[in-house]
Formats: structure tokens, C-alpha cells, sequence
């Protein structure tokens, strides 16, 4: 018998997703220097099309060419010339030609801007992240001017990939980027009409929805990626994430992502941050919980009837199917599986139990010198480290088809450092 996972969802909006799966978002860091969709971009988006997604959402989508989230991200900075609007039809065909659904994740890196792309980028306030390495610079504090003018942007995007063939946008206000950190109280120091009140940080985001609204038309899905809470002390809490989820719904928005926290506590990741996780007054409703956030989803779901996407640690079917019986999600998100595993929806559907984790076996700093990883920046290293495998996975995918098993997290990290550099070197050249 068919499962849950199996049954189309239809939005708000009149649109129909065909399954309950979705690819959730993950840098690929494929576009070339100057921010345009690359035929190894396409690639991997057409094993993933093939992979029985009903949803595949992109990876960051940067709307301001100064703010990037990595090198090698896809970049609409305004209308887009013709170069970059044939590419962006060619990758959202490519991207859809077994008929599921492509969003487009839209995006401003905010203060999580490296240094190498932006010594000084554009957010909220002037406060930097607290991270050592000296990785992110001293962010400049947005005018009300730019700030509107940002608002446009995220529109003029919306408005472009609609005009290539995706079939649905993702505003992202989680993980600490721009409209975020908006949100953060701990980020948003403003004083102004931005700044205070939760309504007030959550202005910009409800500015850039009905922007992108306006620009899409009512019948074109558009969904929010945002933090249950950021698990910071004095950040955002779980319940202004209610707050700003029944603003979104009024808004019109169609689909909510629920996930959590930033640079400084990466809960999205299941590393351990640098200070210490601020709780959060939700119950968990069982004993062990596989995915990170069904719990916040469950108590979301008393407030609002807008449907849900969780991402975050899903690996056995029976926890994405117990997620859908019990009303937590909508549509299940699977990340870091699909970077080694390009058709996982469809051997989930095809009766596998449970889907690769490779993270308790990946690891920077060896076993022999495991007593670093008592200290506390380089516990998170090492969580990091892993990410940079995964994102040399989707390298291998982009440019062989098949994950590569030599990889290393070490390996991964030196591939990625040196693609950043070719990149950087690259767009200051042209």
C-alpha cells in the first residue's frame, strides 16, 4: 500500500505538489563567477528531477551580487541580461522534466557574508557574528532607503524565475541571513520602524512576501523558510516564530519550512554552537526524536493551517510517515541524503527502510586527537567539516553522476577553500 509520502498536497494558492517529499535547499556553490547557473549545476539538478522529488528547492539564490552565501552561488541582481535568463530556462527545464515542482530560494547573505566576498556587508545592525577565525567582517547597518530597495530586489527575482519555468519561490528568513537577523533581537539593534517590536523586525519580511506576491500573481506558490527559534539567549524564541507564522499565513504565503538557528548555533546542522543552546518551551512529544524540529512543527500546527515542511535529520521512512500521521509536517524535507544519494524518494517509495548518515563517521579532527574536541570552537570545526564533505559530494555528482568514496572531510574542505579561491579570483578579474 502506498504511504503518506505518496500523496499529492495541493496549496493554498491552487497549485499541487505530486508527492510529500521535497529536496530541501543545500548550497552547491555551481554557478560560475559571476553568479550564472553552470551545465554541472544543471547536471545535478537533472539526477535529482530523475530522483522522484515531488519538490526540488534550490540552493541559495543571491539577490544582491555583494552579499553572497558562498562563491558559487547563483546571483539575479536586478532584471537579468540575456545571458543569465537563458541559463536560468535552461536549468528550470532541466530541473522539472519529470514534473515535479522547483522552487527557487531566494536569499541576501546578510552579516553571514564572508570577508573574502565583503569585508564590511549590509545587515540590520553593526554587530558581528561571534565566531573566531576572523571569517566574517564588521557589518554596516542598512538605511530605510536600502532596505526598500532590497525589498524590490527579492521581487524582481521572484518575478525573473517565474519567467524561466520554476514553478514556485522560497523566501529564506532562517539561519541567520538577512531578513533573519532582522528577526534576531540579539542582531536587530534598530531603533527605527526595523527595529524593537517584534512586528517590527518582522516588517521587512512581510514587505518582501507581499513584494514577491504582487510580482508573482495570486496562483504562484510562494513559501518561507524560517527559524523556529534561533536557540540563542535574547535571539528569537518559538514564540515569536508562532507570531510571525500566523502574519505569513494572513499574508497569503503557502508553505512554511520550519527549521532553526545560525552561524553562531548551528542546530539546522546538529552541531553544537559556540555558547550554549537556549531552551525552548516546547514539549517533546516523544521520548527520541529523530528529525530536529517535528516537535516545534507539532505546536506550530496548533496555531496555524498553513501547511508545513520539515528538514532536518529524517533518515527512516517510519519517521517521516509517523511525521505526516501525526499532522506535524505536510512535506517531508531530506537534505544530506541526496548529496549521496541523488534517487532516495524513490527508493523510499520502492520499500527502503532507511536512508544513508554518514556524519558520525565523518570527522576533521581525529580520534588520537580527541581531546580538541573538549574545546569548544573546535567541537564546532569539526561539525563543520563534515558539511564541506557533503558539499564535495555534490561536486561529484554535479560533474561524474556518482558520489565519490575516496572523499575525506579534509579532502572536502581543501576542494572547497580552492574552488572559493578560483571563484573569487575570477570575479575580481571580470
Amino acid at each position: 500500500m502506498p504511504s503518506n509520502l505518496q500523496s499529492r498536497l495541493k496549496l493554498p494558492c491552487g497549485s499541487a505538489l505530486k508527492n510529500r517529499i521535497a529536496k530541501a535547499a543545500m548550497t552547491e556553490g555551481l554557478a560560475d563567477a559571476r553568479g550564472v547557473p553552470t551545465e554541472a549545476l544543471e547536471k545535478l539538478y537533472a539526477l535529482w528531477s530523475d530522483g522522484g522529488a515531488g519538490t526540488l528547492i534550490t540552493g541559495n539564490i543571491i539577490i544582491d551580487r555583494d552579499h553572497l552565501e558562498r562563491p558559487g552561488n547563483v546571483i539575479i541582481h536586478g532584471e537579468p541580461d540575456a545571458g543569465l535568463a537563458a541559463a536560468l530556462k535552461s536549468w528550470a527545464k532541466t530541473a522539472t522534466q519529470n514534473g515535479n515542482a522547483l522552487w527557487a530560494q531566494l536569499s541576501h547573505g546578510g552579516r553571514q557574508v564572508m570577508k573574502i566576498v565583503n569585508p564590511n556587508p549590509k545587515a540590520p545592525s553593526p554587530v558581528q557574528l561571534g565566531l573566531p577565525g576572523g571569517q566574517f567582517g564588521e557589518p554596516v547597518a542598512l538605511t530605510g532607503e536600502e532596505i526598500e530597495e532590497l525589498v524590490e530586489r527579492f521581487a524582481i527575482a521572484a518575478g525573473a524565475v517565474k519567467k524561466a519555468g520554476f514553478t514556485g519561490v522560497q523566501v529564506h528568513a532562517a539561519h541567520g541571513y538577512l531578513l533573519s537577523s532582522f528577526l534576531n533581537p540579539r542582531a536587530n539593534q534598530r531603533d527605527d520602524e526595523y527595529g524593537g517590536s517584534l512586528e517590527n523586525r518582522a516588517r521587512m519580511l512581510m514587505a518582501t512576501v507581499a513584494a514577491v506576491r504582487k510580482k508573482v500573481g495570486a496562483k504562484f506558490p510562494i513559501a518561507v523558510k524560517l527559524n523556529s527559534a534561533d536557540f540563542q539567549r535574547g535571539g528569537f524564541a518559538f514564540e515569536d516564530s508562532l507570531q510571525v507564522a500566523e502574519w505569513l499565513e494572513r499574508a497569503g504565503v503557502d508553505l512554511i519550512e520550519i527549521s532553526g538557528g545560525n552561524y553562531e548555533q548551528p542546530k539546522l546542522l546538529g552541531i553544537e554552537g559556540i555558547e550554549e543552546e537556549a531552551q525552548q518551551n516546547v514539549a517533546p512529544s516523544t521520548a527520541a526524536r529523530e528529525a530536529y524540529f517535528v516537535d516545534f512543527a507539532l505546536a506550530m500546527q496548533e496555531k496555524v493551517q498553513i501547511p508545513l515542511m520539515v528538514t532536518g535529520g529524517f533518515r527512516s521512512r517510519e519517521a517521516m510517515d509517523y511525521a505526516l500521521s501525526r499532522g506535524a509536517a505536510d512535506v517531508i524535507g531530506i537534505g544530506r541524503p541526496m548529496c549521496t544519494m541523488p534517487d532516495a524518494p524513490k527508493q523510499i517509495f520502492a520499500g527502503l527502510d532507511r536512508l544513508p548518515a554518514h556524519e558520525n563517521e565523518l570527522q576533521f579532527i581525529p580520534d588520537w586527537l580527541g581531546f580538541l574536541k573538549r574545546i569548544q570552537a573546535l567541537k564546532a570545526l569539526d561539525g563543520f567539516a563534515v558539511q564541506y564533505w557533503y558539499y564535495g559530494q555534490l561536486y561529484a555528482l554535479a560533474e561524474k553522476g556518482r558520489k565519490n568514496e575516496k572523499l575525506t572531510p579534509f579532502k572536502g574542505f581543501r576542494e572547497v577553500e580552492m574552488r572559493n579561491r578560483a571563484l573569487m579570483k575570477a570575479r575580481r578579474a571580470g
